[in-house]
Protein backbone atom coordinates (compact mmCIF):
# COMPACT_ATOMS: atom_id res chain seq x y z
CA UNK A 1 0.00 0.00 0.00
CA UNK A 2 2.91 2.60 1.26
CA UNK A 3 4.79 1.99 -2.24
CA UNK A 4 1.95 2.21 -4.27
CA UNK A 5 1.11 5.69 -2.48
CA UNK A 6 4.56 6.67 -3.14
CA UNK A 7 4.57 6.12 -6.32
CA UNK A 8 1.18 8.18 -6.80
CA UNK A 9 3.20 10.92 -5.18
CA UNK A 10 6.18 10.63 -8.13
CA UNK A 11 3.34 10.46 -11.02
CA UNK A 12 1.52 13.58 -9.19
CA UNK A 13 4.91 15.24 -9.07
CA UNK A 14 5.61 14.28 -12.10
CA UNK A 15 2.32 15.00 -14.25
CA UNK A 16 1.38 18.43 -12.30
CA UNK A 17 4.18 19.87 -10.64
CA UNK A 18 4.23 21.92 -7.32
CA UNK A 19 2.18 20.57 -4.96
CA UNK A 20 1.55 21.24 -1.38
CA UNK A 21 1.51 18.77 1.28
CA UNK A 22 -2.10 19.30 1.67
CA UNK A 23 -3.25 19.22 -1.70
CA UNK A 24 -1.61 15.62 -1.66
CA UNK A 25 -2.81 14.57 0.97
CA UNK A 26 -6.22 15.39 -0.23
CA UNK A 27 -5.73 13.67 -3.55
CA UNK A 28 -4.41 10.44 -1.59
CA UNK A 29 -6.72 10.53 1.14
CA UNK A 30 -4.12 10.37 3.91
CA UNK A 31 -2.93 12.96 6.29
CA UNK A 32 -0.45 15.76 6.03
CA UNK A 33 1.47 13.92 8.19
CA UNK A 34 1.66 10.65 6.19
CA UNK A 35 2.51 12.74 3.09
CA UNK A 36 5.80 13.93 5.29
CA UNK A 37 6.80 10.44 5.88
CA UNK A 38 6.48 9.67 2.13
CA UNK A 39 8.60 12.73 0.85
CA UNK A 40 10.84 12.02 3.32
CA UNK A 41 11.00 7.90 2.15
CA UNK A 42 11.58 9.69 -1.64
CA UNK A 43 13.68 11.44 -0.94
CA UNK A 44 15.84 8.92 0.63
CA UNK A 45 15.47 6.50 -1.94
CA UNK A 46 17.68 8.79 -4.48
CA UNK A 47 14.37 10.55 -5.75
CA UNK A 48 15.51 14.19 -6.54
CA UNK A 49 12.33 16.02 -4.04
CA UNK A 50 12.75 18.86 -2.93
CA UNK A 51 10.27 21.14 -0.56
CA UNK A 52 9.95 24.63 0.51
CA UNK A 53 8.55 25.91 2.65
CA UNK A 54 6.15 28.81 2.88
CA UNK A 55 2.34 30.29 1.88
CA UNK A 56 3.36 29.34 -1.57
CA UNK A 57 5.73 26.62 -1.13
CA UNK A 58 5.17 22.96 -1.90
CA UNK A 59 6.79 20.01 -2.94
CA UNK A 60 8.58 19.45 -6.47
CA UNK A 61 10.61 17.15 -8.60
CA UNK A 62 14.19 18.58 -9.89
CA UNK A 63 13.51 19.84 -13.18
CA UNK A 64 14.57 17.65 -16.16
CA UNK A 65 13.58 14.46 -14.12
CA UNK A 66 11.16 11.96 -15.46
CA UNK A 67 10.01 8.30 -14.47
CA UNK A 68 9.66 5.55 -16.92
CA UNK A 69 8.04 3.34 -13.95
CA UNK A 70 3.98 2.88 -13.88
CA UNK A 71 3.51 0.64 -12.07
CA UNK A 72 0.03 -0.26 -13.62
CA UNK A 73 -2.31 -3.32 -11.10
CA UNK A 74 -4.49 -5.93 -13.23
CA UNK A 75 -7.71 -3.36 -12.46
CA UNK A 76 -5.55 -0.17 -13.60
CA UNK A 77 -4.67 -2.30 -16.87
CA UNK A 78 -8.55 -3.38 -17.25
CA UNK A 79 -9.78 0.43 -16.72
CA UNK A 80 -7.49 1.71 -19.22
CA UNK A 81 -8.99 -0.02 -21.94
CA UNK A 82 -12.37 0.45 -20.57
CA UNK A 83 -11.85 4.15 -21.62
CA UNK A 84 -11.27 3.32 -25.34
CA UNK A 85 -14.93 4.53 -27.02
CA UNK A 86 -14.36 3.38 -30.56
CA UNK A 87 -17.64 4.84 -31.79
CA UNK A 88 -17.10 8.58 -30.28
CA UNK A 89 -13.60 8.85 -31.51
CA UNK A 90 -14.30 7.92 -34.58
CA UNK A 91 -17.10 10.32 -34.80
CA UNK A 92 -14.16 12.68 -33.78
CA UNK A 93 -11.82 11.36 -35.88
CA UNK A 94 -9.56 10.24 -33.40
CA UNK A 95 -10.46 6.53 -34.25
CA UNK A 96 -6.94 5.75 -36.15
CA UNK A 97 -5.26 7.85 -32.65
CA UNK A 98 -7.37 5.60 -29.95
CA UNK A 99 -6.29 2.72 -31.76
CA UNK A 100 -2.52 3.28 -31.68
CA UNK A 101 -2.68 4.49 -28.49
CA UNK A 102 -3.91 1.11 -27.33
CA UNK A 103 -1.99 -0.97 -29.23
CA UNK A 104 1.47 0.81 -27.38
CA UNK A 105 -0.54 0.61 -24.24
CA UNK A 106 -0.40 -3.33 -24.40
CA UNK A 107 2.92 -3.06 -25.73
CA UNK A 108 4.42 -1.51 -23.07
CA UNK A 109 2.55 -3.84 -20.26
CA UNK A 110 3.90 -6.90 -19.10
CA UNK A 111 2.83 -10.52 -20.11
CA UNK A 112 0.39 -11.31 -17.44
CA UNK A 113 -1.54 -7.81 -17.51
CA UNK A 114 -2.00 -7.62 -21.35
CA UNK A 115 -3.80 -10.87 -20.92
CA UNK A 116 -6.12 -9.36 -18.29
CA UNK A 117 -6.57 -6.07 -20.50
CA UNK A 118 -7.38 -8.30 -23.63
CA UNK A 119 -10.23 -10.23 -21.56
CA UNK A 120 -11.79 -7.12 -20.68
CA UNK A 121 -11.73 -5.73 -23.69
CA UNK A 122 -13.18 -8.62 -25.63
CA UNK A 123 -15.75 -9.01 -22.82
CA UNK A 124 -17.01 -5.31 -22.42
CA UNK A 125 -18.41 -3.38 -25.23
CA UNK A 126 -20.13 -0.18 -24.68
CA UNK A 127 -23.18 1.25 -26.29
CA UNK A 128 -24.56 3.98 -25.41
CA UNK A 129 -27.82 4.93 -27.21
CA UNK A 130 -31.12 3.49 -26.54
CA UNK A 131 -32.89 0.73 -28.78
CA UNK A 132 -34.85 2.59 -30.48
CA UNK A 133 -32.79 5.83 -30.98
CA UNK A 134 -32.40 7.18 -34.63
CA UNK A 135 -28.68 7.30 -35.63
CA UNK A 136 -28.49 11.86 -35.95
CA UNK A 137 -26.19 12.90 -38.41
CA UNK A 138 -23.82 15.20 -36.98
CA UNK A 139 -21.70 16.38 -40.32
CA UNK A 140 -20.45 19.56 -38.34
CA UNK A 141 -19.47 17.42 -35.60
CA UNK A 142 -15.04 17.35 -36.35
CA UNK A 143 -15.28 20.72 -37.22
CA UNK A 144 -16.59 21.82 -33.94
CA UNK A 145 -14.41 19.68 -31.88
CA UNK A 146 -11.53 21.36 -33.76
CA UNK A 147 -12.73 24.38 -32.71
CA UNK A 148 -12.62 23.07 -28.98
CA UNK A 149 -9.09 21.81 -29.19
CA UNK A 150 -7.74 24.99 -30.78
CA UNK A 151 -9.76 27.32 -28.89
CA UNK A 152 -11.58 29.32 -31.98
CA UNK A 153 -14.44 31.12 -32.41
CA UNK A 154 -17.57 30.05 -34.43
CA UNK A 155 -20.06 31.34 -36.50
CA UNK A 156 -23.26 28.72 -37.31
CA UNK A 157 -26.47 29.32 -38.30
CA UNK A 158 -28.65 26.99 -35.72
CA UNK A 159 -31.80 25.40 -35.60
CA UNK A 160 -33.87 25.76 -32.34
CA UNK A 161 -37.53 24.73 -30.93
CA UNK A 162 -38.80 28.20 -30.73
CA UNK A 163 -39.35 31.19 -32.98
CA UNK A 164 -37.46 32.07 -35.01
CA UNK A 165 -36.37 28.24 -35.82
CA UNK A 166 -33.17 29.12 -37.63
CA UNK A 167 -30.29 31.83 -35.98
CA UNK A 168 -27.03 33.05 -36.46
CA UNK A 169 -24.66 32.87 -33.54
CA UNK A 170 -21.39 33.29 -32.94
CA UNK A 171 -19.70 30.94 -30.25
CA UNK A 172 -17.05 30.44 -28.19
CA UNK A 173 -16.61 26.85 -27.92
CA UNK A 174 -15.93 25.95 -24.11
CA UNK A 175 -16.72 21.94 -24.36
CA UNK A 176 -18.31 18.73 -26.03
CA UNK A 177 -20.43 16.07 -23.89
CA UNK A 178 -21.47 13.16 -25.30
CA UNK A 179 -25.17 11.93 -23.38
CA UNK A 180 -27.30 9.05 -24.47
CA UNK A 181 -25.76 8.90 -28.02
CA UNK A 182 -26.37 12.73 -28.38
CA UNK A 183 -23.44 15.52 -29.00
CA UNK A 184 -23.43 18.71 -27.44
CA UNK A 185 -21.57 21.53 -27.28
CA UNK A 186 -21.52 24.12 -24.29
CA UNK A 187 -20.29 27.32 -25.76
CA UNK A 188 -20.69 31.00 -24.96
CA UNK A 189 -23.06 33.32 -26.89
CA UNK A 190 -20.65 36.26 -27.90
CA UNK A 191 -22.10 39.19 -28.22
CA UNK A 192 -22.02 43.12 -28.55
CA UNK A 193 -21.14 42.64 -24.39
CA UNK A 194 -18.58 39.59 -24.55
CA UNK A 195 -20.09 35.90 -24.17
CA UNK A 196 -22.82 35.74 -22.30
CA UNK A 197 -22.97 32.86 -20.09
CA UNK A 198 -22.04 29.21 -20.83
CA UNK A 199 -25.23 27.50 -23.03
CA UNK A 200 -25.83 23.83 -24.65
CA UNK A 201 -26.25 23.36 -28.35
CA UNK A 202 -27.42 20.16 -30.16
CA UNK A 203 -24.76 19.30 -32.60
CA UNK A 204 -26.89 17.48 -34.91
CA UNK A 205 -28.95 21.06 -35.33
CA UNK A 206 -26.08 23.02 -36.54
CA UNK A 207 -27.21 23.79 -39.95
CA UNK A 208 -23.80 25.54 -41.33
CA UNK A 209 -20.23 26.50 -39.30
CA UNK A 210 -17.40 28.34 -40.35
CA UNK A 211 -14.50 28.65 -37.62
CA UNK A 212 -12.68 31.83 -37.34
CA UNK A 213 -9.36 33.17 -36.55
CA UNK A 214 -10.23 34.54 -33.30
CA UNK A 215 -9.38 32.83 -30.16
CA UNK A 216 -11.95 31.67 -27.41
CA UNK A 217 -11.11 30.82 -24.05
CA UNK A 218 -13.34 29.18 -21.41
CA UNK A 219 -14.30 31.73 -18.07
CA UNK A 220 -11.73 31.14 -15.44
CA UNK A 221 -12.64 28.27 -13.16
CA UNK A 222 -14.97 26.51 -15.44
CA UNK A 223 -15.09 22.73 -14.69
CA UNK A 224 -17.08 21.07 -17.93
CA UNK A 225 -17.90 18.22 -15.80
CA UNK A 226 -19.64 20.32 -12.89
CA UNK A 227 -21.32 22.97 -15.60
CA UNK A 228 -22.84 19.77 -17.13
CA UNK A 229 -23.73 18.39 -13.69
CA UNK A 230 -25.53 21.61 -13.11
CA UNK A 231 -27.59 21.56 -16.28
CA UNK A 232 -28.80 18.42 -15.67
CA UNK A 233 -30.20 18.92 -12.30
CA UNK A 234 -31.41 22.55 -13.24
CA UNK A 235 -33.16 20.31 -16.40
CA UNK A 236 -34.85 17.92 -14.13
CA UNK A 237 -36.17 20.36 -11.85
CA UNK A 238 -37.97 22.20 -14.39
CA UNK A 239 -39.28 19.19 -16.51
CA UNK A 240 -41.20 18.14 -13.53
CA UNK A 241 -42.13 21.73 -11.63
CA UNK A 242 -45.48 20.35 -10.03
CA UNK A 243 -46.67 17.71 -7.76
CA UNK A 244 -49.21 15.13 -7.43
CA UNK A 245 -50.61 12.96 -4.65
CA UNK A 246 -51.06 9.70 -5.84
CA UNK A 247 -52.23 5.57 -4.25
CA UNK A 248 -50.11 3.41 -6.19
CA UNK A 249 -50.56 -0.85 -6.18
CA UNK A 250 -46.81 -2.38 -6.41
CA UNK A 251 -47.19 -2.82 -9.90
CA UNK A 252 -47.52 0.75 -10.66
CA UNK A 253 -44.61 1.77 -8.24
CA UNK A 254 -42.66 -0.80 -10.61
CA UNK A 255 -43.15 1.62 -13.41
CA UNK A 256 -41.99 4.99 -12.23
CA UNK A 257 -38.37 5.97 -12.85
CA UNK A 258 -36.11 8.83 -12.57
CA UNK A 259 -37.18 11.57 -10.17
CA UNK A 260 -40.68 10.35 -9.59
CA UNK A 261 -39.00 6.94 -8.37
CA UNK A 262 -36.51 8.66 -6.04
CA UNK A 263 -40.15 10.75 -4.82
CA UNK A 264 -41.96 7.57 -4.30
CA UNK A 265 -38.79 6.50 -1.92
CA UNK A 266 -38.33 9.53 0.02
CA UNK A 267 -42.12 10.67 0.39
CA UNK A 268 -43.95 7.17 0.11
CA UNK A 269 -45.70 6.00 3.29
CA UNK A 270 -48.42 2.93 3.30
CA UNK A 271 -51.68 3.69 2.53
CA UNK A 272 -53.86 2.95 4.86
CA UNK A 273 -57.10 2.03 2.89
CA UNK A 274 -55.42 -0.09 0.76
CA UNK A 275 -52.88 -3.00 2.28
CA UNK A 276 -49.95 -2.96 -0.15
CA UNK A 277 -50.30 0.25 -2.11
CA UNK A 278 -48.28 3.12 -1.19
CA UNK A 279 -49.07 6.75 -1.07
CA UNK A 280 -46.27 9.11 -2.29
CA UNK A 281 -46.32 12.73 -3.52
CA UNK A 282 -44.39 12.60 -6.79
CA UNK A 283 -43.24 15.56 -9.28
CA UNK A 284 -45.14 15.51 -12.34
CA UNK A 285 -44.12 18.03 -16.05
CA UNK A 286 -47.82 19.40 -16.56
CA UNK A 287 -51.44 17.90 -15.64
CA UNK A 288 -51.96 17.69 -19.49
CA UNK A 289 -48.45 14.92 -19.20
CA UNK A 290 -49.57 13.00 -15.62
CA UNK A 291 -53.64 12.90 -16.77
CA UNK A 292 -51.61 10.61 -19.64
CA UNK A 293 -49.47 8.94 -17.41
CA UNK A 294 -51.86 7.91 -14.84
CA UNK A 295 -54.53 6.85 -17.30
CA UNK A 296 -52.14 4.29 -18.83
CA UNK A 297 -51.84 2.64 -15.45
CA UNK A 298 -55.34 1.89 -15.59
CA UNK A 299 -56.75 0.56 -11.80
CA UNK A 300 -53.13 0.31 -10.89
CA UNK A 301 -52.96 4.14 -9.24
CA UNK A 302 -55.45 6.69 -8.41
CA UNK A 303 -55.05 10.48 -7.94
CA UNK A 304 -55.67 11.78 -5.13
CA UNK A 305 -54.88 15.74 -5.63
CA UNK A 306 -54.56 18.40 -6.89
CA UNK A 307 -58.27 18.62 -7.71
CA UNK A 308 -58.07 19.27 -11.27
CA UNK A 309 -55.96 16.97 -12.41
CA UNK A 310 -58.58 14.00 -10.80
CA UNK A 311 -61.19 16.06 -12.01
CA UNK A 312 -59.19 15.57 -15.76
CA UNK A 313 -58.94 12.04 -15.16
CA UNK A 314 -62.59 11.27 -13.93
CA UNK A 315 -63.84 12.89 -17.14
CA UNK A 316 -61.28 11.06 -19.54
CA UNK A 317 -62.61 7.80 -17.55
CA UNK A 318 -66.63 9.18 -17.96
CA UNK A 319 -65.68 9.93 -22.05
CA UNK A 320 -63.72 6.33 -22.54
CA UNK A 321 -66.35 4.48 -20.59
CA UNK A 322 -69.47 6.15 -22.76
CA UNK A 323 -67.41 5.09 -25.67
CA UNK A 324 -66.83 1.47 -25.52
CA UNK A 325 -70.24 0.65 -23.29
CA UNK A 326 -71.53 1.84 -27.16
CA UNK A 327 -72.74 -0.74 -29.82
CA UNK A 328 -69.63 -1.34 -32.21
CA UNK A 329 -70.28 0.01 -35.28
CA UNK A 330 -71.19 -1.62 -38.39
CA UNK A 331 -68.19 -3.50 -40.20
CA UNK A 332 -65.57 -3.08 -37.31
CA UNK A 333 -65.04 -6.48 -36.58
CA UNK A 334 -61.73 -8.10 -37.41
CA UNK A 335 -62.14 -10.33 -40.73
CA UNK A 336 -61.70 -14.15 -39.78
CA UNK A 337 -58.71 -14.57 -41.86
CA UNK A 338 -57.16 -11.72 -39.90
CA UNK A 339 -58.23 -13.28 -36.55
CA UNK A 340 -56.89 -16.67 -37.45
CA UNK A 341 -53.20 -15.36 -39.20
CA UNK A 342 -50.34 -15.40 -36.87
CA UNK A 343 -48.94 -12.63 -35.46
CA UNK A 344 -45.45 -10.90 -35.79
CA UNK A 345 -43.54 -11.86 -32.87
CA UNK A 346 -42.34 -8.21 -31.14
CA UNK A 347 -39.26 -9.28 -28.87
CA UNK A 348 -36.83 -7.43 -28.13
CA UNK A 349 -33.72 -7.20 -31.33
CA UNK A 350 -31.41 -8.51 -28.86
CA UNK A 351 -33.23 -11.10 -27.09
CA UNK A 352 -32.55 -15.19 -27.69
CA UNK A 353 -35.25 -17.43 -28.83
Amino acid sequence: MKSSRLLSILLLLQTRGRMTAAELAQELEVSVRTVYRDAEALAAAGVPLYGDAGHSGGYQLLAGYRTRLTGLSTGEAEALFLTGMPGPAAELGLGRALSAAQLKLRAALPAELRAQADRMRLRFHLDAPGWYAEHEETPYLAQVADAVWRGRVIEIRYRRWKEPREVDRRLAPYGLVLKAGRWYLIAGHLTGGGPESPRTYRIDQILSLRETTEEAEPPDGFDLAAHWRRTQADFHARLHPEEALVRLSPRAAAHLTGPQARALTTTGTPDPELPGWTRAVLPIESQDQARSQFLSLGPEAEVLSPPALRSAITSALATMTARYTAAVPDGAHIPEEKRTSRTRSHSHPAAGH
